[in-house]
């Protein structure tokens, strides 16, 4: 599917994109970042980020709170302990032509104020494709290890780095505090000889180096890292005591006195030109270096320079990224394979006759959805230059943007095989033969993308993150029972769906416990047995294992679940894992119901209450805006009745020269204009469904999300069963009621910027209490917003439309309470 111009958005349209965008790249983030398991290209990753820079630099005034524009990577695992880096670890910006690096040579010359004929020297060097680390010494030893994270904190692996024979546990001469920054990768060589020994020991191979590099950087026992041929290249630095040198270069070179691999390709230049030519060269050349990259970065050398140009949002001025283009070859669609993924999107993944693309065997290819699949977008356009919708049998051109997941980008018209008939896409989940469904995105009118798995909760395809969302800590949050265990538990079958949380087997579960501490104890020793025998040391003999005794912790973790039986009835709404259903739609949900009967029998009225297509198809006719609509369903039955009244031309109907025009191409006559109008107005939603698309905080989308999601007897059966183990739910917000004589009681308030003496949530949850309504973005609704240091977008759209801001001081003032210490 084809995404609309940016130009051609209007503001809600604009809104509602910036919304998807920031969900998509934050799950693209943590996919890549977090769990070292890429989701998408390279390709199509960046240019996600700039459709997000686009849509942001035409309406300033929508820029997010959470937009990808002001983050790096992602939030850190909590598998390891949290680094605060002293200096961020901040992302590079990219061009993707030659044209974008003369632009980016201008824009550097114009913000220094330099002439064509001034003197800039720019630095050129191979983007290693691995895992980002950052090494921090003081008095030349190495104090701390850490991953980029989200740029700002990152992950502790310092007992890992310490194994990386590249990384200097001590360096001489060195300033008293220096952090060292580069990247942790395997070599090609390695990285076959790894996938090698995994397969003769069974183990499953690895997908692609920079996934084994960081996977193996990221073990919770150091020993696995040491058995595994990882490499480091440094090229930055983060803070330091004093530098040891006035440029990029210099300071580059002074790392590698101290001890470390710095890329011998890293050269300086003073033209364009010489920029260009040496990365044509790395690009020619790329195949025979023996290990993954995917661009050249240029920085500004001069380090006075860099200081002056300083940073915008994730990026430096100073410096930027030029990708390489996607590799692509030629090949024969085998099939087309359908699969649901961990969030109940159906993926169509294409069965290829083995093709080598950039080096690298392929004989899979994603399809990303069904438009894509029918070559059409939502508009029926074309979306690829043959104009063709793919078909097995296919000759197509398969592409690998960044060395991650190929992708069919095109077909070969001619080479078409007769009687290739196009693609049925599956309107049910072909694991649980639940519905699959694409929603509607009111506000755009377009239907999603991909279409999902309405069964949640039972679906075996979605069972194990379904129960990692349900126990984490801002829904059940039980105590001792995290995502790994889950998964444990789900694999040997003594977790399938939520109520099995509750009728646990203790004995059961209490000797999975006991095998896996064992098993990870045969896994430790034997990396260490393979160590010993790399390293040429005698391998160690060991006493006879004596058993694990885990009652205790078994225990521990049966009274972890039996504190969560009784749990707020917003944690019970949010733990379900509906789309598009968060933790402020649940808290609004809780506010409309008392608990979870109620809940269901709000959703299924709304469900008998929504609009009908008569009404959906008058309310999408071009031109035909809110306050017009509502002026065309409030003609009068006398009116609509009469076979000589003619809507477009009663000033009454509110009607211009573009709405006339719409009801004439769609209807036709005055006559079935007349009729059209009345079926609209008995289609009209009913008071059960604008009940809950009327709260701001709950809407269109997710009302339509809670629909689908009950109207599939699994799920209602799957909460029965929740509530029937023994769970039951209690509502904090409607049994308190609100504060109505406080003096915030009725506002509607925003919470902006970095609150100091509480959490956004607490701040929320506060006001509320008080009677308050609280939201998300600032609107013409919006009464009063309360601002913390680093306050943006916010702040300044409370400034155009005349919104009283206070700080946090003014906030305690204004509710009557001192200020927290």
């Amino acid at each position: 599917m084809v995404d609309k111009p940016v130009e051609d958005l209007d503001e809600a349209e604009a809104r509602a994109e910036l919304e998807r965008l920031a969900g998509v790249i934050a799950q693209h983030d943590a996919a890549y970042y977090q769990n070292d398991a890429p989701t998408v290209t390279d390709a199509d990753y960046d240019a996600l980020r700039r459709r997000n820079l686009a849509i942001e630099a035409r309406f300033p005034n929508l820029v997010r709170e959470d937009s990808p524009s002001g983050r790096v990577g992602a939030a850190p695992s909590t598998t390891f302990a949290k680094v605060r880096h002293s200096v961020p670890m901040l992302s590079l910006d990219n061009a993707f032509t030659e044209e974008d690096v003369a632009d980016f040579a201008r824009r550097v010359r114009r913000m220094l104020k330099l002439s064509e004929s001034d003197r800039l020297g720019i630095t050129a060097e191979p983007k290693i494709d691995g895992l980002s680390l950052s090494l921090r010494y003081e008095k030349g030893k190495l104090k701390t290890a850490a991953t980029r994270g989200d740029g700002t904190e990152g992950e502790d692996v310092t007992a890992n780095a310490r194994m990386v024979d590249d990384i200097p546990v001590t360096i001489e001469d060195a300033p008293d505090v220096f952090e060292v920054r580069g990247e942790v990768y395997m070599a090609h060589a390695d990285f076959a000889a790894l996938n090698a020994r995994q397969e003769e020991a069974g183990k499953p191979r690895f997908a692609n180096p920079r996934n084994a590099a960081a996977g193996s950087l990221r073990q919770k026992d150091a020993s696995v890292t040491k058995s595994r041929p990882l490499r480091f290249f440094a090229y930055a630095w983060g803070e330091a005591s004093e530098l040891p040198g006035r440029t990029q270069t210099e300071v580059v070179e002074a790392i590698g006195r101290f001890g470390f691999q710095i890329n011998p390709l890293m050269q300086r230049f003073e033209t364009i030109d010489g920029l260009i030519e040496h990365y044509r060269q790395i690009e020619e050349n790329r195949a025979g270096l023996g290990y993954d990259i995917d661009g050249v970065v240029y920085k500004v050398d001069d380090l006075e320079l860099q200081a002056e140009l300083g940073f915008v949002s994730r990026f430096p001025r100073w410096a930027i990224a030029h990708k390489f283009a996607a590799e692509r070859a030629t090949t024969v669609l085998q099939g087309i394979d359908v699969t649901t993924g961990r969030t109940g999107a159906l993926n169509p993944i294409a069965r290829l006759e083995p093709v080598t693309v950039g080096g690298v065997v392929v004989s899979n290819a994603t399809l990303h959805n069904e438009d894509y699949i029918a070559g059409i977008d939502a508009d029926g356009e074309t979306i690829r230059p043959s104009g063709l919708d793919i078909r097995i049998g296919d000759t197509v051109v398969v592409q690998r943007a960044g060395d991650v997941i190929p992708q069919i980008v095109d077909v070969v018209a001619e080479k078409r095989p007769e009687g290739a008939k196009p693609f049925d896409f599956p309107t049910h989940c072909p694991v649980c033969g639940s519905n699959a469904v694409r929603e509607m995105n009111p506000r755009t009118q377009r239907p999603d993308s991909k279409r999902h798995c309405t069964a949640g909760l039972t679906c075996p395809a979605q069972g194990r993150e379904g129960l990692k969302h349900l126990v984490s800590r801002q829904a059940f949050d039980i105590d001792g029972l995290g995502d790994t265990l889950v998964e444990a538990l789900f694999d040997a079958g003594l977790l399938r769906q939520p109520a099995d949380i509750f009728t646990l087997d203790f004995e059961a579960t209490k000797s999975l416990l006991e095998e896996r501490a064992l098993a990870a104890r045969r896994e430790r020793e034997a990396a260490e047995d393979e160590a010993a025998r790399a390293e040429g040391r005698e391998v160690k003999e060991r006493k006879e294992e004596r058993a694990y005794d885990y009652t205790k912790s078994t225990q521990n973790l049966f009274a972890g679940i039996d504190a969560r039986r009784s749990v707020p009835l917003e944690r019970f709404i949010f733990g379900l894992g509906i789309p598009n259903v968060g933790e402020t739609t649940a808290k609004a949900l809780a506010r409309h119901f008392d608990d979870v009967e109620g809940l269901i029998e709000g959703v299924d009225a709304a469900a008998k209450g929504m609009p009908g297509d008569a009404w959906l198809e008058l309310s999408q006719l071009k031109g035909i805006g809110e306050k017009s609509f509502e002026q065309l369903l409030s003609l009068g039955e006398d009116k609509l009745a009469d076979e000589t009244y003619d809507p477009t031309r009663d000033p009454q109907a509110g009607l211009n020269v573009t709405r006339r025009k719409s009801l004439k191409d769609r209807f036709g006559e005055p006559a079935a204009i007349r009729d059209a109008i009345r079926a609209g107005k008995e289609a009209a939603p009913k008071p059960a469904y604008l009940e809950l698309t009327a709260d701001g905080d709950i809407g269109t989308v997710a009302t339509q999300s809670l629909v689908n999601f009950f109207a599939e007897q699994h799920n209602r059966e799957a909460v029965s069963a929740l509530l029937g183990a023994g769970v039951s739910t209690f509502n904090e917000r409607r049994a308190k009621g609100p504060d109505v004589d406080s003096p915030v009681a009725g506002l509607t308030i925003v919470f902006t910027g970095s609150l100091e003496k509480m959490t956004r949530e607490e701040a929320q949850e506060m006001a509320e209490a008080l009677g308050a309504k609280t939201s998300g973005s600032v609107s013409r609704k919006t009464d009063l917003v309360v601002a913390g240091p680093g306050a943006g977008s916010k702040l300044k759209k409370a400034a155009e439309l005349g919104i009283e801001v206070i700080d946090e001081a003014g906030w305690f003032a204004r509710i009557g309470r001192d200020l927290p210490a």
